[in-house]
């Protein structure tokens, strides 16, 4: 941009009236980019979280190590046993896949790492953590319902059931900054059995935990589900991954009467 001045006196120079526009609709945006992030900030700190102590966090070295890197992610794909919990489901007509997000949810919150998040280079551990999961539309594409799962699972079945046709009425992937913190991203494809799921993930990194399940198939007298996780492993861990899994089989197992 050329700034152009105009002479106003002795030495006295002036920005020209299109100059200050420029410059007045610069500072206005940037000062409103300001004031989001503070009301962000405002928003997030009315939720349920605490801030983490860095000189007693244990991984303090792993937590600025995984920071820094340009893909600060770990994950996996693990066959999951369902073959007991299909048969409540079909015998009970449940819901599929709200069956398996409930269990998924409660699992992913009893790992405290799996609801610490990195707000402002600290890390935020949330109390418990809602899912925001894909809902189809009948145009072809997805909309976004969150759900929280503090409840016994039969009332859990109904309020996310109405919730999810609330979302569909609304049909939107809109969501602010402030309200994603606390969220578990979950979502499914239920089309296709795989082995492995590379997931989009935004630059700068998020600390959100993604969690994504295939189609289930049989093997021998399993019938097998593929549930992935992608973590930010400046936060999560292999053996907090592993925590994940063997509680989701004990969610599953609770369902099942066992």
């Amino acid at each position: 941009m050329v700034c152009k001045f105009r002479k106003e006196g002795a030495g006295d120079y002036t920005a020209s009236s299109e100059f200050e526009q420029k410059r007045s609709k610069y500072l206005h945006r940037i000062f409103s980019v300001r004031n989001i992030r503070e009301v962000c900030m405002e928003k997030i700190s009315t939720q349920d979280f605490r801030f983490l102590d860095s000189k007693t966090y244990r991984r303090k070295e792993h937590f600025e190590y995984f920071s820094g890197l340009a893909y600060p992610y770990v994950g996996l794909t693990v066959n999951v046993d369902i073959t007991k919990l299909q048969d409540r489901i079909r015998a009970d007509r449940l819901p599929f896949f709200l069956t398996i997000c409930y269990c998924v949810s409660r699992a992913a919150n009893r790992v405290p790492e799996f609801r610490q998040r990195i707000l402002d280079g600290k890390i935020a551990e949330f109390v418990r953590c809602k899912t925001s999961h894909t809902v189809a539309l009948e145009n072809g594409t997805y909309c976004y319902c969150t759900l929280e799962d503090d409840m016994p699972f039969a009332e859990y079945i109904v309020y996310a059931s109405s919730a999810q046709e609330e979302a569909k009425r609304q049909g939107s992937i809109a969501e602010a900054e402030e309200d994603i913190y606390d969220k578990f991203f979950i979502s499914t494809l239920p089309w296709v059995s795989y082995t492995s799921l590379i997931q989009p993930v935004p630059v700068p990194a998020d600390s959100n935990p993604r969690i994504t399940w295939g189609k289930y198939f049989r093997q021998g007298e399993q019938t097998l589900l593929p549930v992935s996780v992608l973590c930010h492993h400046a936060l999560v861990d292999g053996r907090h991954i592993g925590d994940f899994y063997r509680y989701l089989e004990e969610e599953m197992s609770w369902i099942t009467g066992e």
